[in-house]
């Protein structure tokens, strides 16, 4: 069982940044693990934002976030982050942060991921 805990989120200026950062809560681990970034906005499917694989090499974006959002992670503290900067008011959202161990080849498939944190919310102000 792995237990991802979201944090950082909050309420920024349209252009401002914020620094997302998801945990492995108590003796979960996420080695060996994908873990996606995604979020959902009032009235709206959750969406795919970006994923990173476990080996960090491989880190793919929806196009909407696309250089402006970065994903990394350090595997010796069990976190995953998510840099977003040029944030926009259409980025306001419940962000979640999942886990996957599944071995495909497409990140962005919601049923992929087993775990689930229970969201950060971000709000754009304009």
């Amino acid at each position: 069982q792995v237990q991802p805990v979201e944090s950082g989120g909050g309420l920024v200026r349209a252009g401002g940044s914020l620094r997302l950062a998801c945990a492995a809560s108590g003796r979960t681990t996420f080695k060996g693990a994908r873990v996606g970034w995604f979020r959902q906005a009032p009235g709206k499917e959750r969406e795919f934002v970006a994923a990173i694989s476990w080996s960090g090499d491989y880190t793919p974006y929806a196009d909407s976030v696309k250089d402006r959002f970065t994903i990394s992670r350090d595997n010796a503290k069990d976190n995953v982050y998510l840099h977003m900067n040029s944030l926009k008011s259409e980025d306001t959202a419940v962000y979640y942060c999942g886990v996957s161990f599944y071995s495909g080849n497409d990140y962005g498939r919601l049923q992929d991921y087993s775990y689930w944190g229970r969201g950060t919310q971000v709000t754009i102000s304009s």
